[in-house]
């Protein structure tokens, strides 16, 4: 039945159904992620010098909101180069990110050191400030299992 203002009952609940969904949702999208994983497995330059600018405009473009974002490079496959201390192109832009940003974390991928390791038949140095984890898609997706958020570089 539409009232003598135009409005039928179906229309205000459909109506207030969307604006008070608009609260909450509205808020979820205000809340900031634990963090932001991003996954190098390309030793191409210019995807590792991408997957390095993500990480220092991620963090300028929260901090501008007055938050501070947890970021995590993990480097898999191929992408392990970029914290390869014998093969990175970007040793000195690696240490001075690392340096201005407390909240970025560098991993690699144990198992594909191994790999290139045995392949190579060296002992594979990392960068200053690189850990391993046990695999780097595993790492992936227990940080995307807590909430985080993910970049494929």
């Amino acid at each position: 039945m539409i009232s003598a203002n135009g409005w039928s009952r179906r229309g205000l609940l459909a109506g207030t159904a969307i604006l008070t969904a608009g609260g909450p949702t509205a808020a979820k999208e205000d809340r900031l992620t634990e963090g932001v994983v991003i996954l190098i497995d390309s030793n191409e330059p210019y995807v590792m010098g991408h997957a390095i600018s993500y990480s220092a405009n991620l963090s300028k473009h929260f901090a501008d909101r007055g938050a501070r974002l947890l970021i995590e490079v993990v480097a898999n496959g191929k992408g392990i180069d970029v914290f390869r201390a014998d093969k990175t192109p970007l040793v000195e832009p690696l240490a001075t990110l690392r340096q201005s940003l407390p909240n970025l974390t560098y991993s690699m991928c144990a198992s594909s050191k191994a790999i290139a390791e045995a392949k190579e038949q060296i002992s594979i140095p990392l960068i200053a400030g690189a850990s391993l984890v046990p695999f780097g898609i595993g790492r992936v997706v227990d940080l995307q299992l807590k909430g985080w958020a993910y970049i494929h570089a």
